[in-house]
C-alpha cells in the first residue's frame, strides 16, 4: 500500500479546537463521500493533544511536534490506484472539492505532505 501523510497546520483564524472540530465534522464526512471515487482503502485523523504530564517526553528530544495542529493519513492500494483515480474526470473534481474545503481551515504552504510505505515492526494483538 501507499500511504499519503499530511501534517496538518490550522489557518491563524482557527483556534485549535475549533480546526479539530471543522476537519472531523466537516472535512471527514466529505472524504467519505469521495473515498470509491479516489479509490481510498483508509483514512486516519490524528488530533494533536497538549497535556502537561506528557510535554518532558517532547522537551527530551528537543521536538517541535507541538507545531502540528494533527495528522492525517490516506492509504491507497499501490501507486497505481492512486494515479488512476487522479486521472478520472471524477477523480479530478473529488481533489478539486476537497482541496477548496482544505483551504478553509488548513494552512497549506505550511502543511507538509509526503507519500510512505508502512513497514510493521511490532503487530497490533491479534494481528
Amino acid at each position: 500500500m501507499i500511504k499519503l501523510v499530511f501534517c496538518l497546520r490550522r489557518i491563524p483564524e482557527l483556534s485549535r479546537e475549533e480546526f479539530q472540530r471543522y476537519w472531523r465534522d466537516r472535512h471527514a464526512p466529505l472524504v467519505k463521500r469521495h473515498a470509491a471515487t479516489l479509490k481510498l482503502r483508509r483514512y486516519v485523523q490524528t488530533h494533536t493533544r497538549e497535556d502537561p504530564r506528557l510535554a518532558a517526553v517532547a522537551d527530551q528530544r528537543g521536538s517541535a511536534g507541538r507545531a502540528f495542529d494533527g495528522v492525517a493519513e490516506l492509504w491507497w492500494d499501490d501507486i497505481e490506484s492512486l494515479l488512476e483515480a487522479l486521472s478520472t474526470e471524477a477523480g479530478q473534481a473529488a481533489g478539486r472539492e476537497l482541496l477548496e474545503d482544505e483551504a478553509r481551515f488548513i494552512d497549506l504552504p505550511n502543511s507538509p505532505i509526503f507519500f510512505a510505505e508502512e513497514f510493521d515492526v511490532i503487530d497490533p494483538p491479534g494481528g
